[in-house]
Parts: structure tokens; C-alpha cells; sequence
């Protein structure tokens, strides 16, 4: 029920104005915690992950997340009776249809959009495709499987039986609708109606097909293979045009849009189009100089960290990040932040000769205080 769910805002750990940018930062950062990769066999973790990626998916909508912040769940509860979609749409109150109200007095007076028989544009179909972040990175090719609504492959969309045509409505004469006259409180009014013998569509079907019982349409599976460009990222959308259901009177298809799911990478964050990376170095390294190993999307390489490098130290490798989706050549960067680990468990003869080097730096954390707390007072 949707009552017992968490608030998506304490999900993802942000307030309810969190910005975009705080909302995706606060995914990723649970999205790679409670990854199933990264927690095999963690019943706990799958829960949450799930959890972080239901809320993921309403907050980062902007229209789901209106109908969110004004509804809450039953926004999104069938069980509701918004269907996710407020109060069933305009015109719909608690039940009763204001439609009914204009019936009562003009006999079903119609609109310009009640006519049947004119072209209807297919509808969008949505689906959802999981990638690795190399996957994403690099680009792929992918198989997606759908259920969409097309031309009865039997009667080629007619609705009537193979060898036989519908006819125009003789109530009609092909329009759809129908004029009456309607004594009322006003007056006698004249409107149009939806014909009651073709239901709006301007024809008449005698023998109908027995495929598709006479609709014209028949639902079916496709399978297609998408290409999926190098540097697409967690949240974005690929939009396969025509590829959605049929449309009926001449109508065009809708689109197939591929909703984007990345995985966490167990080195690397994304940010747009460049990559975060934390680097840990020894003590003698970082004091010293080395040439250190690192992780690059190109593979290991050899990186040279200079001498005196201090913790919290970000070197920057330029056009070495991702990919961007408009203009491949061109690349983000890849920034490694080193981390000075200090050493333990050391021996007796280790602590002698760190100490011994500390005497001869002439320094102690004392004396750099008092210099700070100088520099304060002067300030």
C-alpha cells in the first residue's frame, strides 16, 4: 500500500526543494551503496537499492514530481483512483463526470476532438534499459523488447474480415456524427453527437475480422537492437522514432523512448562528462616523489607525483574523462585526488628513524599553531 512507504525525499536522504543536482548526487552516492553488485547476497541492500531507484525515478521527473509533492504516493497508486495522474483528469470530479451535466441538457453536444474518424498519432511506449558503466563510457549495442499495438497483420487495419471492406455509416453519411434537437430549461437546442451506430468512426464493419474482433489493431512483441552512443549517462533518454504503436486513420506511429539506467563504478564517479578518482599513496611517495599506477578508461598507466605532494592533492588529466553524446571527439576530464596513507604496526627500528627524521625537520605541530593562531590575531 502506498501508505507504507518511505517519504522519497528521506529515501534519497535530501529536502523536498533539493535541486536536480542534489537529487542525482544523493542517487549516486546510495545507488553505488546499496548496488547488488557490490553487495552480493545482501537481501538488505536489494531492498534499498530498489527503494533508492523507485524514488530516483519520480524525483527526478519533473511532472512525476509535482503530482508527488501535491499527492504523495497515492499519486502513483492505481487503488487511489488517480491512476497517477491526479483526479483522473479534467472534468472528472470525485466520480462525476461534468460531461454528464452538458449530456442531461444538450443530448451529448460534442467537441472537435470527439470526432473519430480523423488521423490518430500511435502512443509512445516507454522502456527501461540497464547498462555497466563501461557500457555507458564506450557505447554498446543492445536488444530491447517491447509489446506494442499494430495494423492487424490479417485485415491490414480495416477491422473487417479478410476479402470485404467496411462501409460508410448510412446514419451518418461517413462524418461520425449526428445533429438532434434537444427541448431544454433554455430552449430547443440544436448540437451534434457522436453517432451511436459506427461510434464516431464514419463506418460500419458487417463481417468483422475474427483476429482482431474487429478493432484493426492486435498487440504483439518486438524485439529490436539500439544503438547506444558512447558518454550516454544515468537518467537520460534515447527516443526511437515510429517505433511506438500504430496509429489508426492514417495516423503516424509514436516513438519508443528508452529510458537510461547506469550502474556504479567501483573506481570511478561521474559527474557529466568527467570522472573523480581517488588515488591512495604511501608516505614515502608523497614525501619523495614517485611514479604511482592509476586507473584510466584506457586502462593502468604510469602517473608522477611530485615531491612534497599533500593529501587532498587533485591532479588533472585533460580530454581523458567521457565521452560527450553530441560530439565524441570531444571528452571531459579525469581528476585524481591523492590520499596520503599514513603507516602502521611499525617496528621499533621505524619508529627510530621517523622520529629521528622529525627532530631534524625542526618543526613540531605546536610551534606551526602558534604561527596560525598569530596569523588570526593579526587578521
Amino acid at each position: 500500500m502506498a501508505d507504507t512507504k518511505r517519504d522519497y525525499y528521506e529515501v534519497l536522504g535530501v529536502e523536498k526543494g533539493a535541486d536536480d543536482a542534489a537529487i542525482k548526487k544523493a542517487y549516486r552516492t546510495l545507488a553505488k551503496k546499496y548496488h547488488p553488485d557490490l553487495n552480493p547476497g545482501d537481501k538488505d541492500a536489494e531492498v534499498k537499492f530498489k527503494e533508492v531507484n523507485e524514488a530516483y525515478d519520480v524525483l527526478s521527473d519533473p511532472d512525476k514530481r509535482a503530482k508527488y509533492d501535491q499527492y504523495g504516493h497515492a499519486a502513483f497508486d492505481p487503488a487511489s483512483g488517480m491512476g497517477g495522474g491526479g483526479f483522473g483528469g479534467f472534468g472528472d470530479f470525485g466520480g462525476f463526470d461534468i460531461s454528464d451535466l452538458f449530456s442531461s441538457f444538450f443530448g451529448g453536444m460534442s467537441t472537435s476532438g470527439s470526432r473519430r474518424n480523423g488521423p490518430v498519432r500511435g502512443s509512445d511506449i516507454r522502456v527501461r534499459v540497464t547498462l555497466t558503466f563501461e557500457e555507458a563510457v564506450f557505447g554498446c549495442k543492445k536488444e530491447v523488447t517491447y509489446q506494442k499495438v499494430q495494423q492487424c497483420a490479417d485485415c491490414g487495419g480495416s477491422g473487417a474480415a479478410p476479402g470485404t471492406t467496411p462501409k460508410t455509416c448510412s446514419a451518418c453519411g461517413g462524418t461520425g456524427q449526428v445533429r438532434v434537437q434537444q427541448r431544454t430549461p433554455f430552449g430547443v437546442v440544436q448540437s451534434t453527437k457522436t453517432c451511436d451506430s459506427c461510434r464516431g468512426t464514419g463506418k460500419t464493419i458487417e463481417n468483422k475480422c475474427t483476429h482482431c474482433r474487429g478493432t484493426g489493431l492486435e498487440r504483439v512483441t518486438k524485439t529490436l537492437e539500439v544503438n547506444i552512443p558512447a558518454g550516454i549517462d544515468d537518467g537520460q533518454q534515447i527516443a526511437l522514432r515510429y517505433q511506438g504503436s500504430d496509429g489508426t486513420n492514417g495516423g503516424s506511429a509514436g516513438d519508443l523512448l528508452i529510458a537510461v539506467s547506469v550502474r556504479p563504478h567501483s573506481v570511478f564517479e561521474r559527474d557529466g562528462d568527467d570522472l573523480y578518482c581517488e588515488v591512495p599513496i604511501t608516505f614515502a611517495e608523497a614525501t619523495l616523489g614517485a611514479s604511482i599506477d592509476i586507473q584510466t578508461l584506457e586502462g593502468p598507466e604510469k602517473y608522477p607525483i611530485p615531491e612534497g605532494t599533500q593529501t587532498g592533492t587533485t591532479f588533472t588529466l585533460r580530454n581523458r574523462g567521457v565521452a560527450r553524446v553530441n560530439n565524441p571527439k570531444s571528452r571531459g576530464n579525469l581528476y585524481l585526488t591523492v590520499t596520503v596513507e599514513v603507516p602502521k604496526n611499525l617496528n621499533a627500528e621505524q619508529k627510530d628513524l621517523l622520529e629521528r627524521f622529525a627532530a631534524s625537520c625542526g618543526e613540531t605541530n605546536y610551534s606551526k599553531k602558534s604561527n596560525f593562531f598569530k596569523r588570526r590575531k593579526k587578521d
